[in-house]
């Protein structure tokens, strides 16, 4: 059996510029952080023939063509795999739809257990890139590439996304003591709300195709704000980092809408009156979770908790899409 696994991620800056109709025109940078929340696939060889696919639902196929999970049946396709008798089998530390990118996540644990289940050795790099090729490529969705690229490096990491199509990746350059501190002081509550991301990711995509001015311009400042966080992480000066998430939120809200609602404004007030310097919903928007920085951490959990929000506490994952059992 080969068991895989890949790391959720938490935006810390620049969400919105990684997707094409943006990037191709002007180029996108975003800071991004894995978490030791996972996604995992496991391959095994079945007796009988066919595929047995376990994930939310459980399907049989006798081909794959006949597989309906999208992005299991384009992986296999990408891979060439010729057996037809394999179990696949999914497990998730936090379900889909809520904004920690694990949809992408699924495709890199896949993708990352295909190939050793090939018995090929495989850079992170090649992990993202085809994941990136069957999400926007062959199935259209109208999503960006940071969280391809994210689950399959790990870490807490800088990607730019040039117009020719290529994606530059390295570290942030933290502290320690910074890296201590910002782990510290970010916490993470689940909204209640889950959604798919793609209609408020194609309303964005679609104007910024359309050459919309106020939505090239909110992004613009979103870019310029992740470098802003870029330096003021690297200098350690986390209270400021805090402000600019907050400006950042604004921003967001104000390129879409549909990004919050009225319970979620409520929520993140409350968090700003009980000790949050500044914070998002993390992904597109429209639910998940609240991400927030904050200097008075026990006195912010206690209070979201009497709001009755569950908090799911987590850590940096440094080792991205990784390969766990091999036999």
């Amino acid at each position: 059996m080969i068991l895989a696994r890949s790391p959720m991620r938490i935006p810390l800056g620049g969400g919105g510029t990684d997707l094409p109709s943006y990037y191709e025109k002007h180029g996108g940078f975003v800071i991004s952080a894995a978490i030791d929340k996972y996604v995992y696939a496991s391959v095994h060889s079945r007796f009988v023939e066919g595929f047995l696919l376990k994930y939310m639902q459980t399907e049989e196929a006798a081909t794959i063509d006949e597989i309906k999970h999208t992005r299991i049946r384009e992986a296999l396709r990408l891979m060439k795999i010729e057996q037809r008798n394999l179990e696949l089998t999914f497990l998730a530390d936090v379900p889909a739809g809520t904004g920690l990118g694990s949809s992408s996540s699924f495709t890199a644990a896949l993708l990352a257990a295909l190939h050793a289940y090939k018995r090929e050795s495989v850079h992170p790099r090649q992990i993202a890139e085809e994941a990136c090729q069957i999400e926007l490529d062959v199935l259209k969705e109208p999503i960006g590439k940071q969280d391809q690229y994210i689950t399959a490096f790990g870490g807490v990491t800088c990607l730019g996304f040039s117009n020719d199509e290529t994606v530059e990746v390295w570290p942030l350059k933290l502290s320690e003591e910074a890296l201590s501190n910002l782990e510290e002081g970010l916490v993470l509550f689940f909204t209640g709300y889950t959604r798919p991301a793609s209609e408020i990711l194609k309303e964005q995509d679609d104007r910024s195709r359309a050459g919309d001015a106020e939505v090239e311009h909110n992004l613009m400042s979103v870019k310029r704000l992740a470098v802003a966080i870029q330096i003021a992480l690297e200098v350690g000066d986390l209270k400021y980092f805090g402000l600019l998430m907050n400006e950042h939120w604004h921003l967001k809200r104000q390129r879409s809408p549909k990004a919050s609602n009225h319970n979620i404004n409520k929520l993140y007030a409350f968090a700003i009156a009980n000790g949050a310097i500044g914070g998002k919903l993390v992904g597109a928007g429209g639910g998940g979770f609240l991400l927030f920085y904050t200097e008075q951490k026990r006195r912010l959990r206690w209070a979201l908790r009497e709001q009755g929000l569950r908090e799911v506490r987590f850590r940096f994952d440094f080792e991205g899409t990784k390969v766990l059992l091999h036999g």
